[in-house]
């Protein structure tokens, strides 16, 4: 690919290509791979440039008017969460969602985290509003596995049938009916083997003669035609303020859902209330994963925690991938009790006491109990040590085929250690028990919603005002799911976590639920113009030549991470494209 930064060209210069993408993050990216090497120009427009910076994180800052609460607890638990991933980050300027302006985009802080959705997700449900997707899920699944690919994963396999390729017996024996093994795998970076996938590093040295990226290039506006219904051209800005504009054949805006509803609803030229927005709709249904802590199992009972509800691999393709084990509610029980698809998942809980931060605060000069740290490196000194050795593997001194060697092996033999380094970004960590954290879907509710605020960042363009609520039944289902797996861990004879009060008494209110930063919805997709912002093709209904991809465009969607099916709905979206560009060539 070849590289450009807009600051390095005059004020006013024109761009054109066939196929214009806005944002390089795994969508925009994996667009760009359908298109590699084809006859094609292909033009993708970054805000950011290669690494993250504060000028271009400023332009990020967002309103919100709801929740996440802003209490100190809230705070903390979206802090804990958020920050470890995005160093830029910082809550008071995002209180919802984490965005990313850099190459390679959301990709830059994820875990690594894929699945697919369950085939309940894309149903009409009566007691979900506005679900029902214009898709089935059998239109979708032919892209699973090309997605899979590009994500370096293994066999697209999320639930009990995964035990077979394991190897091992379902476990736990529970009641199948009420909840079932649902399993998570984790992406692998092609260039560094010891991390996960990074779009922005794995596909920044990719050969692809026919597409050009220009960095440091923030859409400001879209412009159609006069009657609205023909995309023309993009402005961009340098973060100096230096306009271009950029014109193509198709343009795809795959900048994330709250960014890509804000630049919509900011483009008013033609149209008063926004581009595709004459029905009110843009911006509406936002949707993200609420989380929350649900319960916990003491050190005594991390072991089993560990051998029943760890990671565990699966041999495909002479490698080894790695799958995360835990439990989601059955069809049958969101259906009888009217609730959401939900799972709950099992994390490490870190001690205080922490050897490894220990002897970060101490290199860094910033303990303030150099006593208390020195005690702490000296009892953890295996674990110093082992953490060594991982920043050993990550230097220069092993050569790659080696550590490909050593990545596959220890993947098979210890797949729970390999989490952990991939979780704790590289280095073992002390533990005091084990979190069993619930995450749900949202029911899709057009009072959720992106609109603009009355203040505008350094490029004149009006800042996100994040409308987001929490209600009853997310709360309820996340409840129900902490309840339903106590139950049947009890019935089965196994160890019961201890549920939190709000769980275990009902009281929905006092729950502590944060986004998960899986922001979608803003752009559903749906056949009705006044229930959607775009088509079954993912074009923006009434307007030739614009199209939005990503999980902007979910109209809802399960409890599984979204990488691995937006990146399958990019690829479909794709191929439409290639149809489309074909017979204009």
């Amino acid at each position: 690919m070849d590289f450009l930064d807009l600051s390095s060209v005059p004020a006013g210069s024109q761009f054109e290509a066939d196929l214009v993408i806005v944002g390089s993050g795994p969508v925009g990216l994996a667009i760009v791979e359908e298109f590699r090497d084809s006859p094609v120009s292909v033009l993708v427009l970054e805000s950011g440039r290669f690494s993250e910076e504060a000028q271009f994180e400023a332009l990020n800052v967002t309103e919100s008017l709801a929740e996440p609460r802003r209490d100190a607890v809230t705070r903390e638990r979206r802090i804990r969460i958020h920050a470890s991933s995005a160093p830029r980050w910082v809550d008071e300027a995002q209180p919802f969602g984490v965005r990313c302006r850099v190459f390679g985009g959301s990709s830059q802080l994820w875990a690594g985290k894929s699945a697919t959705f369950d085939r309940i997700v894309f149903q009409k449900r009566d007691w979900v509003p506005h679900s029902g997707w214009p898709i089935a899920y059998e239109t979708v699944a032919p892209y699973f596995d090309r997605a899979a690919q590009l994500l370096n994963l293994g066999p697209n396999c999320y639930d009990d049938r995964l035990w077979t390729m394991i190897g091992r017996r379902p476990q736990p024996a529970i009641d199948r009916s009420r909840m079932h093994s649902f399993f998570w795998q984790f992406s692998r970076s092609r260039v560094d083997k010891l991390d996960v996938m990074r779009f922005g590093r794995d596909f920044r040295h990719v050969k692809a003669g026919n597409v050009r990226v220009i960095l440091n290039a923030t859409v400001t506006n879209i412009d159609t035609n006069e009657t609205g219904t023909m995309f023309e051209a993009l402005d961009v800005s340098t973060i100096e303020g230096a306009r271009s504009r950029v014109r193509g054949k198709f343009v795809v805006l795959a900048c994330g859902a709250i960014e890509t509803a804000r630049l919509m609803l900011a483009s008013r030229r033609q149209n008063r209330d926004g581009v595709g927005n004459a029905r009110g709709v843009v911006g509406r249904f936002l949707m993200d994963h609420p989380g929350s802590k649900l319960g916990s199992f003491g050190t005594d009972d991390a072991e089993f925690v560990e051998n029943c509800f760890g990671f565990c691999n699966v041999r495909h393709g002479g490698r080894a991938h790695m799958y995360m084990h835990g439990l989601s509610l059955s069809e049958e029980t969101q259906r009888r009790e009217g609730l959401l698809n939900c799972a709950i998942y099992m994390l490490a809980e870190r001690a205080h006491d922490d050897p490894l931060d220990a002897l970060k605060r101490i290199l860094r000069r910033e303990s303030v109990a150099v006593a208390s740290d020195l005690i702490a490196i000296a009892a953890g000194a295996p674990m110093v040590g082992k953490g060594l050795a991982k920043r050993l593997l990550q230097s220069e001194l092993i050569p790659e085929f080696a550590i490909d060697r050593v990545v596959d092996l220890v993947i098979s033999a210890y797949p729970n250690f390999v989490a952990a380094e991939y979780l704790s970004s590289g280095l073992p960590h002390k533990l005091i028990g084990i979190s069993v954290d619930g995450i749900t879907e949202q029911a899709p509710d057009p009072a959720n919603r992106v609109s603009l605020a009355d203040r505008s960042d350094k490029l004149g363009v009006p800042l996100a005002r994040v409308n987001w609520r929490v209600g009853d039944v997310e709360r309820r289902s996340l409840a129900r799911a902490g309840q339903i797996a106590a139950v049947e861990l009890r019935r089965a004879g196994l160890p019961v976590p201890t549920l939190e009060n709000w769980v275990a008494e009902d009281r929905l209110d006092e729950g502590i639920i944060v986004d998960m930063c899986h922001t979608g919805g803003t752009t559903r997709m749906s056949d009705d113009p006044s229930q959607g912002v775009v088509d079954a093709n993912c074009r923006v209904h009434g307007i030739s030549g614009l199209y939005v991809a990503g999980a902007s465009i979910l109209p809802t969607m399960g409890h599984a991470n979204p990488t691995l099916m937006i990146i399958a709905l990019a690829i479909r979206l794709a191929d439409a494209l290639k149809l489309q560009l074909t017979m204009k060539q």
